[in-house]
């Protein structure tokens, strides 16, 4: 638990620079020592750290991960510290941030659950009472995300995403909500979209959740990956790839997340969300390579690899969002590719757009956050390997394995319709040591929050 300026507790955490420390007292970088006698906490953080944000995060991260006491956070102290290099709203911000994420019971279904009740009272000088609503805002909605990209996939079904998301949605007020399922589509055309839930037996989804706030800002769809489990159809995976499919609806859950903390913080705000729930499985019914499939624009589409499936649903949800929604620009999130992952690791989110503007904006964002991301080409020769089918409009995989991440955002683009687009791969990032991240979450809420 989290409060601001709330009931003072036994022990306070003082963040020092390590120059000069008291006696007993560690001066190692991200050391804590407790002085009993004196009931406070000592944090070191020197000055060499040439990342500071990242210092702070990483020595919270341990010490809250370790701590079973209610505490509290001397603000002022960190912001005298490491003031210099990072603003106060910077490092306020990561203090919330680190400690809700890190203190936040997971989802579990052991017998036994370790519970952590510390509360974490945050004292300073600084106004920031309405800051704190918004970051707290910010955490509860990354948690929420987290919550539904750890459920188990035998749990967690198309259906029980999308009443999930709604039974938190109809909680904030000012959201219009609706589920397209499986006759929606029908009528809709979204034939990608069935294409990929052919093999299933739990019905498709596709969650839509819209909020207004200023009508005179443009339209922005934030459009998001929902598979629930990826087996990869008939192009099966090999059994070590399957471990973390679970995880391949983690960019719907995200950006439907993001929708629900707008609203929740009465942001300025134009936004519609879409959430393409589906599972990819194998059977009788399921789509083969070598079928053919229309869209909802009208571009057909040859399926050479049923593996490559999630550029399928996101494109339906991207027409749905421009045709229906009258989107004016498209923010896609999606577990895409392992390419990014060989290109970027597990520390940058991979960008792609060919809209100057719209990348400026989302990268201005981030660096408030402190998400990393990292520009990548979407070029017209990406896009003629897309083209190589000798009996439909595109392929879904192109033959080789060169530039696979550019060639399903150049793939993708196709169905932003000249609209600007940005398409965020976060296959290497939306999840870390079998737990779900959240990534993603602030940095939209920055990005969209006017």
């Amino acid at each position: 638990m989290i409060t601001l300026k709330g009931k003072k507790q036994d022990l306070t955490l003082i963040a020092i620079d390590g120059v000069k420390v008291p006696k007993f007292v560690s001066d190692a970088d991200l050391a804590t020592t407790l002085i009993s006698e004196e009931k406070v906490v000592y944090m070191v953080l020197k000055k060499a750290a040439p990342d500071k944000r990242k210092q702070l995060k990483k020595a919270l991260t341990s010490f809250v991960g370790g701590n079973k006491h209610n505490i509290n956070i001397d603000v002022d102290s960190f912001i005298k510290v490491i003031g210099k290099d990072l603003d106060k709203e910077i490092i306020f911000n990561t203090i919330i941030e680190t400690i809700g994420q890190v203190s936040f019971k997971a989802f579990s279904m052991k017998e036994k659950q370790k519970n952590n009740d510390a509360i974490y009272n945050l004292i300073t000088s600084e106004k920031m009472d309405k800051h704190f609503e918004k970051e707290m805002i910010k955490i509860e909605a990354t948690n929420f995300a987290r919550v539904l990209q750890d459920t188990p996939p035998n749990i967690a079904t198309s259906v029980y995403l999308a009443e999930k998301i709604v039974e938190e949605a109809k909680k904030v007020k000012g959201l219009k909500i609706k589920v397209l399922g499986k006759k929606e589509a029908e009528k809709f055309g979204m034939g990608l979209f069935l294409g990929v839930n052919a093999g299933s037996n739990v019905e498709p989804q596709a969650v839509v959740i819209e909020y207004v706030s200023d009508a005179k800002l443009p339209r922005t769809a934030l459009v998001g990956k929902g598979i629930t489990f990826d087996s990869g159809g008939y192009n099966l995976k090999p059994s070590q790839f399957m471990d973390g499919m679970k995880f391949d609806m983690s960019g719907a859950a995200i950006m439907l997340s993001t929708i629900i903390a707008l609203a929740k913080a009465g942001a300025k705000a134009n936004v519609v969300g879409i959430g393409m729930f589906t599972d990819n499985r194998i059977g009788g019914t399921a789509t083969m390579p070598e079928s053919v499939l229309k869209s909802m624009n009208g571009k057909t589409v040859e399926i050479n690899n049923t593996d490559a499936e999630g550029r399928l649903v996101l494109a339906d949800g991207m027409t749905y969002a421009i045709r229906e929604m009258k989107a004016e620009r498209i923010i896609e999130a999606s577990t895409l590719t392992g390419a990014i992952a060989v290109a970027l690791g597990p520390w940058f989110i991979g960008a792609f757009t060919t809209n100057d503007k719209l990348f400026e904006e989302f990268h201005k964002a981030t660096e408030y956050t402190g998400e990393l991301a990292w520009r990548m080409p979407i070029l017209a020769e990406h896009l003629e390997k897309m083209q190589e089918s000798k009996i439909a409009d595109l392929t879904n995989s192109e033959s080789g394995r060169a530039a696979g991440s550019s060639t399903a955002a150049a793939f993708l683009n196709v169905f932003a319709e000249e609209k600007p687009y940005l398409h965020l791969d976060i296959a290497a990032t939306a999840d870390e040591g079998k737990r779900g991240t959240g990534v993603l979450v602030k940095t939209l809420f920055e990005l969209l929050n006017k």
